[in-house]
């Protein structure tokens, strides 16, 4: 059964980590005062664990490359522009929403767990 989901997760690693991006876009420019769940867990928090699940994914899905350090700098680099993006259009496209470099400092954070726990992840993730 897990190496049936292992399979299944590398089949559709690309598509998996498109989609968490497309969710993070969606959380970040629209409007979440009408969610029905209120959370009571830090921003910054949400912030970090976000861009640490949106880093693991691409750095999963090219883990063929993961031996490059190319290819690993150039995934923290996008996601971390990715991110100050986000935050510039909160300020500029969204009427509820705004701009806070604490926000990049957090998904910074998130961007940092992910390179420094990879590495043991993916030992982790061969031994299944």
């Amino acid at each position: 059964m897990r190496i049936a989901i292992k399979k299944l997760l590398e089949r559709n690693a690309y598509f998996i980590s498109f989609a968490l991006t497309a969710i993070i876009i969606y959380l970040s420019l629209s409007s979440l005062k009408y969610l029905p769940v209120k959370i009571s867990v830090s921003d910054k928090f949400l912030h970090s664990l976000a861009y640490a699940t949106l880093t693991l994914s691409w750095f999963f899905s090219i883990k063929k490359s993961h031996q490059e350090i190319r290819s690993k700098l150039l995934i923290v680099v996008v996601v971390f522009l990715f991110g100050v993006t986000l935050e510039i259009l909160q300020g500029t496209l969204t009427e509820n929403r705004t701009m806070d470099y604490h926000d990049v400092i957090a998904n910074t954070v998130g961007i940092l767990l992910a390179l420094s726990s990879f590495s043991f992840l993916l030992k982790v993730y061969k031994r299944i």
